[in-house]
């Protein structure tokens, strides 16, 4: 008989635990809104700002109907217009076919957002969705559904 298992049959039972292991749990604060005046809101704007504006090829200004953050997740849910307040003609962006047959339902805008190494980076986003399309979003990008609500 090989020595290691001679020496486990010898030694016997291993003792139980007195408790059994608790399974490790992310802990996930309450979701907070964040409204004007809170420092985090220009830093979460701001990092949301480039995709947005890529993706439009034009500059944006965010008007907020919910900002809120959940631990490192944050989701904006507003609109965009042009930084002088005027309306984003979208029928000059990649979105004017959605536009033209119906699809777009612009200039609702949804932003998801993720704290990574102390900073905040865009993860997701959608303009003019003609549905709740954020709502895959907990499944797809592992964000806490609680956030959406």
């Amino acid at each position: 008989m090989a020595p290691v298992l001679l020496a486990l049959l010898l030694a016997g039972p291993l003792p139980a635990t007195a408790e059994p292991l608790a399974p490790a749990v992310a802990i996930q604060s309450a979701p907070r809104d964040i409204g004007v005046g809170d420092p985090l809101r220009r830093p979460l704007l701001d990092a949301l700002r480039p995709a947005i504006e890529d993706d439009l090829g034009q500059p944006v200004q965010f008007m907020v109907d919910r900002l809120r953050v959940q631990g490192d997740w944050a989701f904006f849910a507003g609109s965009v217009q042009r930084p002088d307040g005027r309306p984003i003609d979208f029928s000059r962006t990649r979105y004017a076919e959605a536009v033209e047959e119906g699809f777009f339902d612009g200039p609702g805008t949804y932003g998801l957002l993720r704290r990574v190494g102390g900073r905040w980076r865009a993860e997701g986003f959608f303009v003019g969705p003609t549905d709740a399309a954020y709502l895959s979003w907990p499944d797809e990008q592992g964000a806490p559904a609680s956030l959406f609500e």
